[in-house]
């Protein structure tokens, strides 16, 4: 997994990810609010108990404090919006 800080404020941040097949976001949480847009490859991802295969063109929200992770079915890349932003990236 490879990440890359695209840009952000102190109220937003947006972070591109990107994952070989296999790669794996473990299940976390946070206190900042994440939407998550699949730009390229084929993902699971579970947000608390719910599991969605997704590929491009589609998206996820994950609410604060809420437990989320993804499992890279195949190569591609994850763009990630945190609101306010992630001081622990930068």
């Amino acid at each position: 997994m490879q990440r890359q800080i695209l840009a952000y404020g102190p109220d937003l941040m947006l972070v591109k990810v990107a994952f070989e097949a296999g790669g794996v976001g473990a299940r976390h949480h946070h206190v900042h609010s994440q939407i998550t847009y699949v730009e390229s490859g084929v993902f699971r991802c579970t947000v608390g108990e719910e599991e969605r295969v997704l590929r491009a063109g589609d998206t996820f929200y994950a609410a604060p404090d809420v437990w989320h992770g993804v499992e890279c079915l195949e190569a591609g890349v994850l763009l990630d919006s945190f609101s306010p932003m992630r001081e622990d990236f930068v």
